[in-house]
């Protein structure tokens, strides 16, 4: 499917006349448990020419589309990201970490990239996935269980553990995210990846009571210490300064 990415993203730049600086894989694909039938999420930064930026007027910040052979793509101008960068979002910090590239202009990447790793704050990005774990524990909470939910909370709890425990942006690969677990939990997660990749997006599988628990008292003790953790490091002066550049 890269050659379609590709060509799709092309024709977004021609189109909208922007430039797409950093293009990557979201979702179950990067993550590494998609199922045979996943779309394909897309996401991406991109810039206009200096002058549109010159303008007194708000101006549409986002560009989406959805292609027939599932091409889920969502993007967000220069400008709109430096604004979620200063608030550490989550879902943009995770982007410079996917392990499936499709665009990236070496220079945005190198001037960008540490300040995304300076405005990381543990304790946003932690509330984060600590209230998206805590709404899929609760969709989990049944004798039969969609196995995608099941995957989102795994991944959310982990993450909320990795930050609590190292305090470092957390990888986006789900298999880095399971030395927070012991052997045997290990073991079970490994074997639902395999079996999640056989299966659809609306499988539902039995549910497995003592992995359910593992996943509850994870979150609970993520609920707990998330409090204590601290924010980020951000420098307005030399975000605008990064900015001006990027624009040259």
């Amino acid at each position: 499917m890269t050659p379609k990415i590709l060509e799709k993203l092309k024709e977004i730049e021609a189109k909208r006349n922007i430039e797409i600086l950093l293009a990557v894989e979201s979702g179950s694909r990067a993550w590494g448990f998609a199922s045979p039938d996943s779309d394909y999420d897309i996401r991406f930064i991109y810039r206009h020419e200096k002058d549109w930026y010159l303008s007194p007027w708000d101006k549409d910040e986002t560009i989406e589309f959805m292609t027939e052979d599932d091409l889920d793509g969502s993007g967000w101008d220069l400008r709109k990201t430096f604004h979620l960068l200063l608030k550490s979002n989550a879902a943009l910090l995770s982007w410079f970490y996917s392990p499936i590239v499709y665009v990236k202009n070496e220079k945005f990447y190198e001037l960008f990239k540490p300040l995304a790793d300076a405005c990381f704050s543990p304790i946003a990005v932690s509330y984060h996935y600590l209230s998206m774990s805590k709404k899929y524990l609760e969709a989990c909470r049944s004798d039969k269980v969609k196995l995608k939910s099941y995957f989102y909370c795994l991944r959310t709890a982990l993450t909320g553990k990795w930050i609590i425990e190292k305090g470092t942006v957390p990888p986006v690969l789900f298999s880095e995210l399971l030395v927070l677990a012991d052997n045997y939990t290990r073991k079970k997660i490994e074997d639902l990846i395999a079996l999640k990749a056989t299966k659809g997006e609306s499988y539902y599988h039995p549910n497995d009571w003592e992995l359910f628990g593992f996943l509850e008292s994870v979150v609970k003790d993520n609920e707990e210490k998330a409090k204590s953790l601290v924010g980020g490091k951000t420098d307005k002066g030399e975000m605008e300064r990064v900015f001006r550049e990027i624009l040259t």
